[in-house]
């Protein structure tokens, strides 16, 4: 398998990278868009705007649509739109301070999250030096400056209500940053000082010394034998933790677990067979089942109420496509939480976005109009610029119409890529749509200027 071939899975397994063409579309309904469209024109409620800061009584009616949910999937239509990340952080916003939502959760790796929450936490380091070693390869989409002000308003926040904070986490698995394997190793040595040796022993080799990005690459151009051999010392080093019990720190305890967990995961997560279809298509559902049971692990013990952020494909009920994504993130989800969990999706009529070239170089692609089948095209029709609906309340005429599957601009990393026929009303429980989205801002690079589709 050439390098070629591994990098291109590892974009396909840490970030959204849809690798054929979407389902065949279902038979589309004879009924009038006018219909679909008036019916939408009832039942949606305009957005005020999509910046952070100042009133939000515009998302009172998203609040209904919550209701008591504890975990809320807040999609995008691409990875890089200053629109999509603007208006996350002001839903984060509104979810703290109106509805006691007290974690953003974000696509990204486990130990990426706990050094941004040390620091949303505590102030501890510097978030833009934190991001700019963190977000590298394929997570340099979130090195921007929207996420930025996120974290530096998440900061703010706390210095003001020190008793209740907000968190940061990320629920991926792609990197395992030296501290875990630190964090790991000392309390070995500290509560079983004899097991230490081989703790080493089961760790040596893995623990990072490299930046993050290097880190990926090199650890994805090792071998199969050896990828598969690592993931079965991590196996072992947290099987015999877990044998280990309690002991008299409960609470210190489960969090080494899942400290060697998240160190588990990174190592099973490149321990299959990129070259072989089954074995990609095993990793991708793993992929998604891990970022769910992360997610709900920390929701379960913080107690917090949950805004997650991910692509569309992945707070989704339903894959975009299901030959090479058999179960996502969403479905996981649902299927361990319930009503108590809601996602909602994103569209967009036109507009620009930071994605990888075919060259393999970061560029600004802008699109135009949508085409006259797809969902956007009717979507961007309904009287409000930028909107959001209920899918599960609709009249009759429009649920009809959301859920059957039509063509859809769903973009990941890299472009171009065809859209999929997504049907929207069985993917999401809510949609909001944006008329225009802007390319975001990128840190410590400039994308080069990409193609304009008129």
């Amino acid at each position: 398998m050439t390098w070629h071939r591994i990098a291109s899975a590892l974009t396909l397994l840490v970030t959204l990278g849809v690798v054929a063409a979407g389902t065949p579309a279902t038979a589309h309904t004879t009924e009038p868009a006018s219909t679909v469209v008036d019916a939408l024109d009832r039942t949606s409620h305009r957005l005020r705007t999509v910046e952070p800061g100042g009133d939000t009584r515009d998302l009172r009616p998203l609040d209904r649509m919550i209701g008591d949910a504890r975990v809320v999937g807040l999609g995008e239509a691409t990875h890089s739109s200053h629109e999509f990340f603007t208006l996350k952080h002001r839903v984060l916003r509104h979810l703290v301070e109106k509805r006691g939502f007290r974690t953003f959760a974000l696509e990204a790796p486990w130990s990426t999250g706990l050094r941004l929450n040390a620091y949303v936490l505590r102030g501890e380091g510097d978030p833009r030096r934190i991001m700019r070693e963190e977000f590298q390869r394929d997570y340099l989409w979130w090195n921007n400056t929207e996420y930025l002000a996120l974290v530096e308003w998440m900061r703010a926040y706390n210095q003001r209500h020190p008793d209740d904070p907000v968190r940061f986490m990320g629920d991926d698995f792609a990197w395992a940053g030296p501290e875990l394997y630190d964090e790991v190793t000392a309390y070995v040595a500290r509560t079983h000082p004899g097991l230490l040796a081989r703790f080493t022993a089961l760790y040596r080799g893995l623990r990072p010394t490299t930046a993050a990005g290097a880190y990926i690459e090199q650890y994805l151009n090792s071998p199969y034998a050896e990828r598969k051999e690592r993931a079965e010392r991590t196996g072992e080093a947290l099987e015999l933790l877990r044998r280990q019990g309690p002991g008299a720190d409960p609470e210190a305890y489960d969090w080494v677990v899942r400290q060697a967990t998240a160190i588990d995961q990174t190592a099973r997560g490149y321990a299959f067979d990129f070259g072989d279809a089954e074995q990609l298509r095993a990793a991708m559902r793993f992929r998604d089942s891990v970022m769910a049971d992360n997610v709900a692990w920390w929701a379960e013990h913080t107690g917090d109420k949950v805004l997650l952020s991910a692509h569309n494909a992945h707070v989704s009920y339903v894959p975009v496509d299901p030959a090479h994504y058999p179960k996502v993130q969403g479905e996981f989800l649902r299927d361990r939480l319930g009503d108590a969990y809601v996602s909602i999706g994103f569209t967009f009529a036109r507009g620009s976005f930071n994605a990888t070239g075919p060259e393999d170089q970061v560029r600004r692609f802008a699109l135009g109009p949508a085409g006259p089948r797809s969902n956007e095209r009717t979507l961007d029709r309904v009287r409000h610029r930028d909107y959001v609906v209920d899918l599960r309340t609709v009249p009759g005429p429009a649920r009809k119409w959301l859920r059957e599957a039509r063509p859809t601009r769903s973009i990941g990393t890299a472009y171009p890529e065809p859209e999929h026929d997504v049907a929207l009303a069985r993917s999401h429980d809510v949609l909001i749509h944006l008329h225009r989205v802007e390319a975001a801002h990128l840190r410590d690079r400039k994308p080069a200027p990409g193609p304009v589709d008129r």
